[in-house]
């Protein structure tokens, strides 16, 4: 179970007590930017094969703490696993993006399996134990999925689309199919976000990518209930359990959101307005992030700017520093270590 909270400065803004210097982690500080992920992925071939096995993921897992000795830890993973333990195709082409068998017809939705092969996901929990016992006490440790309205979008389109129409197609059309979809989703996630907790977890994330394409109504049905479900269902086996909401691309949606799903923090983009986020958000929960991937990979006072404007933003009340999605694969290391002394020379 979670290890102890009031060490580790991350899960102290998460239990509702600010920090005079933010907690610091990035979204996929795991991945191509890093010369030792590059070198790895070498010697392992496929992605799913590095997810896979405990001892890749761990070491993935590891390697932007032992560089930047950030706040956290997020465990090497993709939020596409939970398809996978359902006996969906996934497959990662180079350049491209992942590749699913799609689901586009209530008949095929139908035949969906309901309950996932957890033996498949028990690499993902052996390679939290492995980093659990390796990083620092004052370290988290960070467990996510995918929210069900993104992991849908892509078992229904089998891919990655810019608007994800197909998705949104079948659910105006199919309404309850798609409704059976994010039900499957929504059970496996609560057994498997227990498990990553149980595995040593302290802390855990919902990523939902694709939030910001939906309209309000559907936001209301495809977003925020099933999160809400997953966080009550989560909190059922393991009380006090701290989550991470990331409706990415939610905007004026987010006051509904944080006040329904039942969250301790909500990661924001750099497109989201302060002021509404200070006076409607950060009053009521956390707030994480929200530094643009591209200040970050333009550095010097560009970069320098970008970083203080989330400060002066968010540094009154409880902030958790991260960038406002994933950071880029062509991120200067230097400038992440830039921001990283910037944050950390903070004193609010």
């Amino acid at each position: 179970m979670p290890q102890d909270p009031a060490k580790k400065p991350l899960i102290d803004v998460l239990s509702g007590h600010r920090q005079p210097v933010p907690p610091l982690w990035m979204m996929r500080q795991a991945g191509r930017y890093l010369p030792e992920y590059r070198e790895l992925r070498a010697k392992a071939g496929r992605f799913l094969d590095m997810c896979f096995t405990p001892e890749f993921a761990a070491e993935i897992t590891l390697q932007p703490i032992r560089r930047f000795n950030f706040d956290a830890a997020i465990i090497f993973s993709d939020i596409l696993v939970i398809p996978y333990a359902l006996g969906r195709s996934v497959r990662f082409e180079a350049g491209e993006g992942p590749r699913l068998d799609p689901l586009a017809t209530p008949g095929e939705i139908a035949a969906l399996a309901t309950q996932a092969d957890f033996d498949k996901l028990e690499p993902v929990f052996e390679a939290l134990r492995r980093v659990r016992r390796e990083l620092a006490p004052d370290i988290a440790l960070i467990g996510f999925c995918g929210a069900p309205w993104t992991v849908a979008t892509y078992m229904v389109a089998g891919q990655s689309t810019p608007d994800q129409a197909t998705a949104r197609m079948l659910a105006y059309r199919h309404p309850e199919a798609f409704a059976q979809i994010i039900d499957v989703l929504v059970e496996n996630s609560i057994r498997y976000l227990v498990g990553q907790l149980k595995a040593g977890a302290d802390c855990l994330q919902i990523f939902d990518t694709w939030a910001g394409v939906l309209p309000p109504r559907e936001f209301a049905r495809w977003s925020i209930e099933p999160t809400r479900r997953i966080v009550a269902g989560v909190r059922k086996q393991v009380p006090g359990a701290r989550i991470i909401g990331f409706p990415r691309g939610a905007g004026g949606m987010l006051p509904a959101y944080i006040e329904q799903t039942g969250v301790d923090a909500v990661s924001i983009d750099w497109a989201t307005e302060p002021s509404m986020i200070r006076e409607r958000v950060q009053s009521r929960v956390a707030v994480q992030g929200n530094l643009d991937p591209l200040a970050l990979i333009t550095g010097g006072a560009t970069l320098d700017r970008a970083v203080d404007d989330v400060l002066e933003n968010f540094g009154k009340g409880r902030l958790i520093f991260n960038l406002g999605h994933g950071i880029l694969p062509e991120t200067p290391i230097a400038h992440v270590e830039q921001m990283v002394a910037r944050v950390r020379a903070y004193r609010g």
